[in-house]
């Protein structure tokens, strides 16, 4: 059953991050099944959340430059234009060692926010929809709630339609 717990200092490097900018935030802890078959969807239905306001972070190689895009778990990336929205030609996704070597963090954990390296982010816009949304943070089992804007601000995201379905 999910646990709702306020800010907190420590933990994962999202949370520090979070903390830190002195950001608002709600964190949910949540028990990880390892036998799930979606992490984002676990997480919504974990968390009593739609999943049209749980927010997966996948990383993309586009053109060379791995960027993240963020977007619904109720939906699929669209490549093409997540190329578009960051003025690249071709995006296909990222291999996944690279992508937590990149991001310090594991699949199914892979926040957008404190990452090893930072790297250009993507926000779908169906996220400025609502006034909350859920993202990884930093862990499989652990979500951070902020506003859109809040993680737009943060991670400096281009904000643009990449998420279908």
């Amino acid at each position: 059953m999910a646990k709702k717990q306020k800010k907190q200092a420590g933990g994962t490097p999202a949370t520090v991050a979070l903390t830190a900018s002195g950001t608002p935030f709600t964190l949910h802890s949540y028990d990880h099944d390892p036998a799930s078959a979606s992490y984002g969807e676990e997480a919504a239905e974990a968390l009593g959340v739609s999943p049209d306001r749980v927010f997966k972070t996948l990383v993309a190689d586009v053109d060379g430059e791995l960027t993240v895009a963020v977007v619904p778990v109720a939906g699929q990336l669209d490549l093409k234009a997540l190329a578009s929205a960051v003025g690249g030609k071709r995006a296909t996704m990222a291999d996944p060692a690279a992508a937590e070597r990149t991001t310090g963090y594991v699949r199914g954990g892979i926040s957008p926010l404190g990452q090893r390296k930072r790297l250009r982010t993507v926000l779908d816009t169906s996220a400025t929809t609502h006034e909350t949304i859920c993202i990884s943070a930093g862990r499989r089992g652990l979500e951070v709630e902020l506003t859109p804007t809040s993680l737009a601000t943060l991670t400096s995201a281009v904000l643009a339609p990449i998420g279908r379905g």
